[in-house]
């Protein structure tokens, strides 16, 4: 069995999962809350590793790209309960509350909650819901729950409040660095550009200047030869690495590695 059955849809989500998946995954819009109910999460991004098992609970940041990686452990299915922390709640929470940041977060995207009761009893109510999907969650009682989990981090960890109530538009950040270190998502260009701080036109600009080609041409070069490198040295199958190399299926990426190398790919 394998979902995630969504409880409110875009807000609150139920993960199951019997057997290991590995997802790539881009964080576009809004930071989110993981509690682990049993299995182990993983999250990896260019700059953290992340592992939480059950009743560990995880806020990631918004605009990142990472990994996630499902397992279930012996004994144990894999089991998550996922809340998006949508920005135009939290706008509205911060009026209600009268928080005003000045400053841009600049501590890491992604946060380890220490266990608490508080917490623990909160995601408890929210367990049923999820495994009686009959009984769904009204909209507006979803979006209590939602606002609960808020108050009670900041309750939990007032340190948080920069994190969540930061409202301001990504940095223009080093373009070649970043791409360098994910060009591997499958994410279309304004994706990209919005990840880096730019509009659209400036990031097109940016990236010819810098790469010496248009973004799409450079994307399919630098996934082919890293999949040649993996095919011819590290002995890695095509059916292996295509996903993790941002190809959709592997017909496509057979198809893009014979037009380029003159052969199929094989390992």
């Amino acid at each position: 069995m394998t979902n995630p059955t969504e409880i409110i849809p875009g807000v609150i989500f139920y993960s199951y999962l019997s057997t290991r998946q590995k997802h790539r995954v881009g964080f576009m819009s809004h930071h989110t809350l993981v509690l682990q109910v049993s299995g182990q999460f993983t999250l990896e991004t260019s700059g953290q590793k992340i592992s939480m098992k059950r009743g560990e609970m995880l806020l990631i940041g918004k605009n990142q790209l990472g990994q996630i990686t499902k397992t279930p452990l012996p004994d144990e299915d894999y089991e998550t309960i996922v809340i998006s922390l949508q920005e135009d709640l939290l706008r509205k929470i911060a009026l209600d509350e009268h928080i005003d940041i000045q400053h841009k977060y600049t501590g890491p995207p992604n946060i380890l909650i220490p266990a608490n009761d508080f917490l623990q009893g909160y995601f408890q109510s929210v367990i049923p819901y999820v495994r009686n999907p009959a009984e769904k969650l009204t909209t507006d009682l979803g979006i209590l729950k939602v606002n609960e989990g808020v108050k009670l981090l900041l309750h939990i960890m007032p340190e948080l409040r920069n994190f969540l109530f930061d409202f301001s538009e990504p940095y223009k950040i080093d373009l070649e660095k970043f791409m360098l270190r994910n060009f591997h998502f499958n994410l279309p260009v304004e994706k990209f550009a919005q990840l880096t701080g730019r509009s659209l036109a400036g990031f097109k600009r940016d990236f010819q200047k810098t790469f010496g080609m248009a973004p799409r041409h450079w994307l399919q070069e630098k996934r082919l030869t890293e999949a040649r490198h993996l095919i011819e040295t590290k002995n890695k199958r095509p059916s292996a690495i295509y996903l993790d190399l941002g190809f959709e299926s592997l017909s496509h990426f057979s198809h893009s590695f014979k037009k380029k190398f003159g052969k199929a790919p094989t390992g």
